[in-house]
């Protein structure tokens, strides 16, 4: 574990060196942040009651997505990782003392993490400072706060768990393009990315919920804005640790069977 850790440590030193690209990042998210939040004051100005969410609850919503971007989201990709699998480079990192898949999951989130502390607190602190009703409020309560804290973490690793599927699912192909190109898309409406889930079809969100993608965004953003509370929290949590342990076991297995097809001159 020891191993792990230094090696997260050392990958988030890394990453956090790229200031100027993180700056830029700032500005495009709380750009398209403002730009949301003003097309949806259109909509809840004919109809709020319409609407599965309060206007406060979606602007929170939508601030601690764009500020939290880099750390949920599903299309956060290294090259790097797909290129070393099918060129065969890979067989690199197998000289190292340390399980594969947990170098790697520790590597991706240490890329995630430095990537968000570089960008968030620009975007809440204007967010916090904007008057209502595009404002970002605070949690209902301290243990809404605690609750989302929580719920962020088991995020971040069902995220990163299922990142790693991706990557190791390109033991199985020629090329990583196309599985990028369908995941990325699906899982950006599936997560929340693109609209909250409680705008969806009653049907739908009941079958997204209780999905891995279900467990990522959604969980965090929608328990700190008070669309989620009690023991509604508790169960989402719960499902949350559930898809954590059974994606990072699909992940493992992948791993493990694409070894035994790996070739050092290709992948």
């Amino acid at each position: 574990m020891k191993a792990y850790f230094s090696y997260f440590r050392m990958r988030l030193i890394h990453s956090l060196q790229y200031r100027t690209a993180a700056l830029a990042g700032v500005a495009t998210q709380f750009f398209w942040g403002f730009m949301e939040i003003q097309l949806y004051r259109a909509f809840y100005s004919e109809h709020a009651d319409a609407f599965p969410m309060t206007l406060s609850s979606l602007v929170s919503y939508i601030w601690l997505r764009q500020a939290f971007l880099m750390l949920f989201n599903t299309w956060t990709f290294e090259g790097e990782l797909f290129k070393s699998i099918l060129d065969g480079n890979v067989a690199y990192e197998l000289v190292r003392p340390a399980d594969l898949y947990f170098m790697w999951f520790a590597r991706t989130a240490a890329v995630r993490v430095s990537k968000t502390l570089l960008r968030f607190w620009p975007i809440l602190l204007v967010a916090f400072l904007l008057p209502a009703p595009i404002g970002m409020q605070l949690p209902p309560s301290t243990g809404t706060f605690a609750l989302f804290m929580l719920s962020g973490f088991l995020t971040l690793g069902v995220t990163v768990a299922f990142t790693m599927i991706v990557y190791f699912s390109c033991f199985y192909t020629v090329s990583a393009d196309g599985i990028r190109a369908i995941l990325t898309p699906v899982s950006e409406l599936l997560t929340g990315g693109l609209l909250p889930i409680p705008f969806m079809p009653a049907f739908f969100q009941k079958i997204i919920t209780l999905s891995p993608f279900g467990a990522m965004m959604n969980a965090p953003l929608r328990i700190y804005s008070g669309n989620i509370t009690g023991i509604e929290a508790g169960k989402i949590m719960l499902l949350q640790l559930f898809w954590l342990i059974a994606l990072t076991l699909v992940g493992m297995l992948l791993q493990r069977r694409g070894m035994k097809k790996l070739m050092v001159a290709g992948g």
